[in-house]
């Protein structure tokens, strides 16, 4: 099962078994050496931000451990000797919305601030702290447009109203019904500036007038 704190306290494991820290974990898997710090898992509004699974990935290739090893530091076996610290929980399975991207864009699933509304919603199970769900959802990549990134029955899990920053991955709606998934590279009040997952696909730029609602990506299941 798998949770927020889980997750990052792993990331702290195998920093730890390489006599690294977060930011020497970071920077030997080439990112940003603030990326793992403990301020960037929390977001200015205090809901959880997890890591990406693009930066999972680059962590066990810098470090050579094997997506085994790194479970083994999540699981409970890896927490024995070492409790939880005071005032955590265990994670627990919760339902959550499920709908495909195509279908994504026909009206009467999102209510104004892209949180899931109406019929015809599937579930999938998400491992969550006790009430903090905040109304995630999620979506499942359909095509090949997104590659190499995602994949096709790859599931997004977005979080509406979260705060979204210059290189977060984000699922952005238009007025006219489109939905895709970007990155979001320049943000203003009057236009948003998207880049592409897909190298053959252009940048794209668009009124803010245009735009139905931003949620920002906070785990992808590949």
């Amino acid at each position: 099962m798998l949770s927020h704190d889980s997750i990052w306290a792993a990331i702290d494991r195998l920093a730890e078994q390489h006599s690294l820290t977060p930011s020497g974990l970071a920077r030997r898997a080439g990112l940003d050496p603030t990326s793992f710090n403990k301020s960037k898992r929390v977001g200015a509004d205090g809901r959880m931000r997890w890591p990406s699974t693009e930066s999972i990935a680059k962590v066990l290739e810098a470090t050579g451990a094997s997506l085994d090893q790194f479970m083994r530091h999540v699981s409970p076996e890896g927490l024995r000797g070492s409790p939880l610290p005071q005032g955590t929980f265990p994670p627990q399975a919760s339902s959550i919305p499920l709908l495909g991207m195509a279908q994504a864009g026909a009206g009467g699933f999102f209510d104004d601030g892209g949180f899931p509304a109406g019929q015809g919603w599937d579930l999938v199970e998400f491992p969550a702290a006790p009430g903090r769900n905040n109304g995630v959802y999620a979506l499942e990549v359909q095509g090949e447009s997104m590659k190499p990134l995602y994949r096709d029955g790859d599931i997004l899990i977005v979080e509406p109203g979260a705060q979204v920053r210059r290189g977060d991955r984000v699922v952005v709606k238009t007025r006219e019904g489109e939905v895709m998934a970007k990155i979001l590279a320049r943000q203003s009040a009057k236009s948003i500036e998207l880049q592409s997952l897909n190298p053959d696909h252009p940048p794209r730029t668009l009124d803010m007038g245009d735009v139905e609602w931003v949620a920002r990506i906070i785990w992808a299941s590949q």
